[in-house]
């Protein structure tokens, strides 16, 4: 998530960083290459340059050189220094100038990169004002609402970036569906319970809600709220590789085949339901039917250490010892270990 942020706002960056370059004709010859070099991409440079600017007994100056720091700071990868550099001049910046939104923008993400939702939330508010529109910072604050646990605000903001009505069903489950990604296990169970109680045939709401008591272990209520999705929505094909995936630690194998042969029919791109079939059919002794499975799920996945040890067992029941050892090896090599 951090590296996603960081990726997508460094564009943004420069051309804020390019503005203010334009903006500043008095600005010092150091201080014009030294942003030259920060919207080139070449920050450590930048930053050699202004580490050797002696102090600037000129207030406004110096708050210019370390205004600059901090952007440097921040697009040479150390977003520590670029909040310490930053926190104490940013208030001292012209409101609304390019400066002061760009030290606002940068005090937002570099919190939110490390993991300071609560100082991130306010800077990117402030940012937020003068670009509604940038999907980036939106996503970082909607995230930061989140793990500070205020899944109302998260929705408010998340309901911004899909152009949905914050109180609706889909504003709950989209905002559901980050929550489950961030392990916020009990903000998503609310959000999608209310997402029911609006519109009780939402789309996706019990797969998830089915999702997290697979997760917990709970199978009866993982299958009934699979099957109320599918009842629903029978063409969701992850949610009868969910279902049959409940199944097999059931060890119910034949309940599982039929669901995870209607998950292939629909997807047959992903190697899940491939593997937990070759599991199903090594569990009712059909050895060929599991080597089809298991080498088709190789082939959407080469790296799955699981389809890999399980393909070496039925190789080795069926007596084809050189495959199988080929095939231990190569779960090996995934794990560095046999154990499955």
């Amino acid at each position: 998530m951090i590296a996603l942020v960081s990726a997508l706002v460094a564009a943004t960056f420069a051309a804020t960083g390019a503005v203010a370059a334009r903006q500043d004709p008095a600005s010092s010859p150091v201080l014009t290459e030294a942003r030259r070099l920060i919207n080139a991409g070449e920050a450590k440079t930048a930053l050699a340059k202004l580490r050797d600017l002696p102090p600037d007994p000129d207030g406004a100056r110096q708050v210019q050189i370390t205004h600059l720091l901090g952007v440097a700071y921040y697009h040479a990868d150390e977003p520590a220094k670029a909040v310490d550099t930053l926190r104490p001049i940013v208030d001292r910046l012209e409101a609304d100038s390019i400066e002061r939104r760009e030290a606002e923008q940068i005090l937002g993400l570099a919190s939110f990169v490390l993991g300071r939702f609560a100082d991130a939330i306010p800077r990117l508010e402030a940012t937020r004002r003068w670009t509604p529109d940038n999907l980036e910072l939106t996503y970082a604050l909607g995230q930061a609402y989140i793990q500070t646990q205020q899944p109302d605000e998260a929705r408010r903001i998340i309901a911004s970036a899909y152009r949905v009505a914050p109180d609706s069903a889909a504003a709950y489950l989209i905002a559901a569906q980050m929550m489950v990604r961030l392990e916020m296990e009990e903000q998503a169970t609310a959000a999608l319970t209310k997402a029911l109680a609006i519109d009780p045939r939402i789309p996706s709401a019990n797969y998830l809600l089915g999702q997290m008591a697979l997760f917990r272990g709970q199978l009866p209520e993982a299958i009934t709220l699979t099957e109320r999705e599918l009842a629903l929505n029978p063409g969701h094909a992850m949610g009868w590789s969910q279902l049959g995936d409940a199944y097999t630690r059931q060890a119910k194998w034949t309940e599982a085949i039929g669901a995870l042969q209607k998950s292939i029919w629909l997807n047959p791109y992903y190697s899940a339901p491939y593997i937990l079939l070759g599991r199903s059919y090594i569990k009712t002794e059909q050895p060929a039917r599991a080597e089809s499975m298991l080498r088709r799920a190789i082939l959407y996945d080469p790296n799955n250490r699981s389809a890999h040890y399980l393909l070496a067992q039925v190789l080795q029941q069926m007596g084809r010892t050189e495959e199988a050892k080929r095939e231990f090896d190569i779960a090996e090599r995934l794990t560095g270990s046999r154990t499955p």
